[in-house]
């Protein structure tokens, strides 16, 4: 599903437009921006409060053209070592060398101060576009990427107020039919178990989505939402534990991502907590290993390579100044395995 959407300029600050306001020379502005303690304290400031209110961005590109573009695409993800990143990563960089376009990867690391320094380094060699993980900015970053009118991609997420295009799914959603699919396998007692919620705007959004689903329902126990201290096995590990040690009656785990869940499944084997007859298990992620039969896990598969593939289809035609969506939506795909197959009658006792 996608909106139509009008182009938008490229045109950018210039030096010249940071002079103009401040009331001083360009070469005034470059001096300044080389080596501040050369301009005279009152100039200095006039130029810091322009390059402030039009949010200038310097371009490093030496002779260039201030509206000139390179043939740089900054992508901007959360991690590098998450397989779901790297595989919408690894599409649209296929696609885009396949153009002629270099890409620039920097990480976050879930944390918003660490993506305005990105966005800005990545501003500063003008490129010919910027894609971003998330809808969950910085207001800094934010004002930075729309008075650039450089093409902004927002990707893995979809909202009502995109910087300019966008394309992902609803996490919220994602939830929902985790939770809905354990409430259809007669599971009564379902927990949440997740990691870095404060950080990872997408993994609380499926957080919520499976409470909004367990509050919706008669003959639920109330939400739980357990958070690991990390995102790895051992840390699913650990987190299961301590649900199963507090709460013996729950019989069905929503995960925020398959490692958690392969974590919680080894637990449960040494718990001997049998899957599925005593406990389901459903992640999200696709990951390889959710197919093996030792773990043989359900789990919800994001369209990380469609995201990937999508978001250099919209990158060209923005490029090329010809009318682009606003917003993708894609539908994640659920496969259901052996962690949550119907067994009637064996619920686990609290």
């Amino acid at each position: 599903m996608s909106e139509p959407r009008q182009r938008r300029s490229t045109q950018r600050t210039t030096m010249t437009d940071v002079a103009r306001v401040a009331e001083v020379s360009p070469s005034t502005v470059s001096l300044f921006l080389r080596d501040p303690d050369a301009v005279s304290k009152a100039r200095r400031e006039r130029i810091q409060r322009a390059i402030d209110s039009l949010r200038y961005v310097p371009n490093r590109m030496a002779g260039a053209l201030a509206a000139a573009s390179t043939n740089v695409v900054g992508v901007i993800v959360p991690s590098l070592v998450n397989s779901f990143f790297a595989e919408t990563v690894s599409a649209l960089q296929s696609a885009l060398m396949a153009q002629g376009y270099q890409v620039l990867i920097g990480h976050t690391n879930y944390d918003a101060a660490r993506e305005e320094e990105l966005v800005r380094t990545f501003l500063s060699w003008s490129p010919s576009a910027i894609v971003l993980t998330g809808l969950g900015h910085n207001r800094a970053t934010r004002q930075m990427l729309e008075a650039s009118q450089v093409p902004v991609i927002e990707m893995w997420e979809t909202g009502p107020q995109p910087i300019d295009m966008m394309v992902g799914f609803s996490h919220a959603d994602v939830g929902r039919l985790q939770a809905r699919h354990l409430i259809e396998r007669g599971c009564r007692a379902i927990a949440f178990l997740g990691a870095q919620l404060d950080k990872d705007a997408r993994a609380a959004q499926r957080a919520q989505g499976y409470a909004d689903v367990l509050n919706s329902h008669s003959g639920q126990s109330a939400p739980e939402i357990i958070v690991a201290e990390a995102q790895s096995a051992s840390a699913g590990a650990i987190a299961f534990a301590a649900l199963m040690d507090r709460r013996p009656a729950v019989v069905g785990v929503v995960f925020s991502n398959d490692i958690l869940a392969l974590g919680a499944m080894m637990e449960a084997q040494r718990r001997r907590i049998a899957i599925p007859e005593h406990m389901r298990m459903i992640g999200f992620g696709g990951l390889d290993f959710t197919s093996e039969h030792v773990a043989d896990l359900s789990t919800i598969v994001p369209p990380g390579r469609a995201i990937g593939a999508h978001v250099a289809d919209m990158l060209f035609a923005r490029i090329a100044e010809r009318d682009t969506p606003i917003r993708i939506t894609l539908d994640p795909v659920p496969v259901f395995r052996h962690s949550t197959e119907s067994v009637q009658g064996r619920q686990r006792a609290g």
